[in-house]
């Protein structure tokens, strides 16, 4: 079922995103394409941001030093960024930056490092009221947390916060899936299925042009192929490369005029994951097949009919009325989660049962365009608390 033509008789406009200069990609690349970044964006000394787990249980990290320490461009690394982006780390970080005189942010790992990156740049030219520093981006997952224009952190209440600039997204990503081999099954299957979030929410979020909701379909069309794929084989280097292209196909980057926030499912998650301490992938577990089945009744009709688009793309005939295929496919995420070994509840991340009217609250506060689904969003969490 393919969208009508009246969809694309809407007026719009697209940018790239202000900052990115290059993307480099394929097996191994980083050892030839991070020297070729610090040469590209004048970067003399390098601060690395990364978490405990890549640094103190892989040899990544070390990688990225010693190339760095190659090219005489190594300044310090920066291991204490913990889950969801505290924000009592990421002033650490800012302050050992600092100390050591770096002129280029180098993140590693998954997205609460790449956002880490992001709000230490941003908070060192607040700082200083002078530019922004160089950021280059290594991802280890597929969060795609390096193609936006905001950062997520953790305030000191526990609650997750966003700041945006279109000066923060890294000037340089590399993606290199050697460097995902190390990443732990859950993470990269979970992460995937964030990916998988960020492309059906972009069928519905404000000014997003037609050409980037087609990549979010092709996004669909190979995270639902090749994430079961790389469960089944997770060494399989061609196939960990492809998610990496997928998710980049999820979250395209773009500089918009308008600022639109991304749908209900990433709102839940935002909720959820900080003061609940539940992986931002988990969340998307969680929360988007049942966010799908809303939309089911509540999208409107040119919402309903680029969700609907999506059945043909991960190769799943659709027939019936629009409610019809989109509850199709709510079904197939679900069982992609599972399939994947995903399945979760609330209940097991000890969410309190008495917070789900809060939690829904706060999520519809975030996402204004689906303020009406107030009364329907408590239900909805109820059905996966158990």
């Amino acid at each position: 079922m393919a969208p009508s033509d009246d969809i694309y008789n809407s007026q719009g406009s697209y940018a790239w995103s202000d900052t990115l200069r290059r993307v480099y990609y394929g097996p191994g690349c980083v050892k030839t394409s991070l020297p070729k970044l610090l040469t590209l964006l004048g970067g003399k000394k390098a601060f690395v941001v990364t978490g405990h787990s890549l640094h103190d249980k892989t040899n990544v990290v070390k990688q990225i030093e010693d190339i760095l320490k190659a090219h005489n461009a190594y300044g310090a690394t920066f291991f204490d960024i913990g889950q969801h982006a505290p924000i009592a780390d990421i002033k650490k970080g800012l302050q050992r930056l600092k100390d050591v005189g770096a002129d280029i942010v180098v993140s590693v790992g998954g997205g609460s490092p790449i956002d880490s990156g992001k709000m230490i740049v941003y908070l060192q030219q607040q700082e200083s009221d002078g530019g922004f520093l160089k950021h280059i981006a290594i991802p280890t997952t597929l969060s795609a947390a390096e193609y936006t224009p905001a950062a997520g952190y953790t305030n000191e209440d526990g609650h997750k916060k966003l700041i945006g600039s279109p000066s923060i997204p890294p000037a340089g990503i590399i993606l290199d899936a050697e460097l995902t081999l190390s990443t732990p099954e859950k993470l990269w299957l979970s992460t995937g299925m964030r990916a998988v979030d960020h492309a059906v929410e972009t069928l519905y979020r404000p000014f997003i042009p037609p050409p980037v909701k087609h990549l979010a379909y092709a996004a669909l069309s190979d995270l639902f192929k090749y994430l079961p794929l790389s469960k089944a084989d997770p060494e399989d280097v061609a196939i960990r490369q492809k998610l990496q292209f997928a998710s980049w196909m999820s979250l395209w980057p773009i500089a918009q005029e308008e600022k639109s926030a991304f749908g209900l499912s990433h709102a839940l998650g935002h909720s959820l994951g900080a003061r609940y301490n539940i992986p931002h992938g988990i969340t998307s577990c969680l929360t988007l097949a049942p966010v799908v089945a809303l939309k089911a009744e509540s999208a409107s009709h040119q919402e309903k009919e680029w969700l609907a688009g999506a059945l043909a793309h991960i190769r799943r005939p659709s027939s019936g009325s629009l409610r019809d295929v989109i509850l199709t496919l709510s079904t197939d995420i679900q069982k992609l989660v599972d399939d994947l070994g995903l399945h979760s509840t609330l209940a097991e991340y000890k969410v309190p049962r008495e917070e789900i009217p809060t939690i829904a609250k706060l999520s519809v506060k975030e996402s204004p365009a689906d303020m009406a689904l107030l009364d329907k969003v408590a239900p909805m969490l109820e059905s996966i608390y158990s």
